[in-house]
């Protein structure tokens, strides 16, 4: 069974807030048969690495810079994960209390070395997350399961495709493809989730 392993380093209510929403859709009913592991960046190790298809990584911005905790992980799978991993696919969230910046640039140089490719753009949020901070976090969450599931290129994920109607976010994902030196690249153009209610 794919394997999804989050990696968070959470200490406040904020992150905790987008740590629930990301899992919350990598969890979802939508997407069956992926194992979402979940630990805590201080424990988690490279073992837990080599064993997943795909990495969700969470971390608040410190002084400029990563968690210590997130680079501490990092530290422990660099050497046994850096021709083992490489092309798995990633997502990260970060949260700051006023820039965030250093923080996505440190976690970027890292998994660029290791040559994770990251599924979309980082979802940054500095102060009180909001509604649709939430739902950033609860895509970046479902599009890594879609990705690791290998739904993209099936009915109801491909390209201008639609989820079915009951999901419990009731969205569209409208996906695009850029070609590139090394290949297909998928992003996501649109999104229309309303995070948290039952088809509503």
């Amino acid at each position: 069974m794919p394997r999804l392993l989050v990696v968070h380093h959470t200490p406040s209510p904020a992150l905790q807030e987008m740590f629930e929403a990301a899992v919350s859709g990598a969890r979802t009913d939508e997407i069956d048969g992926v194992d979402v592991v979940i630990r805590p960046a201080l424990t988690a190790a490279a073992a837990d690495a080599l064993e997943a298809d795909g990495y969700l990584l969470g971390t608040p911005a410190n002084i400029g810079y990563m968690s210590g905790a997130l680079k501490h992980f990092f530290d422990g799978i660099y050497y046994p994960c850096l021709e083992a991993t490489r092309r798995r696919p990633y997502g990260l969230y970060v949260h700051g209390g006023m820039d965030t910046t250093g923080a996505v640039r440190a976690v970027e140089s890292i998994t660029t070395g290791l040559q994770w490719r990251a599924v979309r753009p980082p979802v940054t949020v500095t102060g009180p997350p909001g509604k649709q901070d939430l739902e950033a976090c609860w895509e970046l969450g479902a599009l890594l399961a879609a990705e690791i599931a290998g739904l993209l290129g099936r009915p109801g994920w491909s390209s201008h495709g639609a989820r079915p109607a009951g999901h419990p976010c009731r969205e569209v994902f409208h996906m695009v493809f850029a070609a590139s030196a090394s290949g297909l690249h998928t992003g996501v153009a649109a999104l229309n989730c309303r995070y948290g209610t039952q088809g509503g």
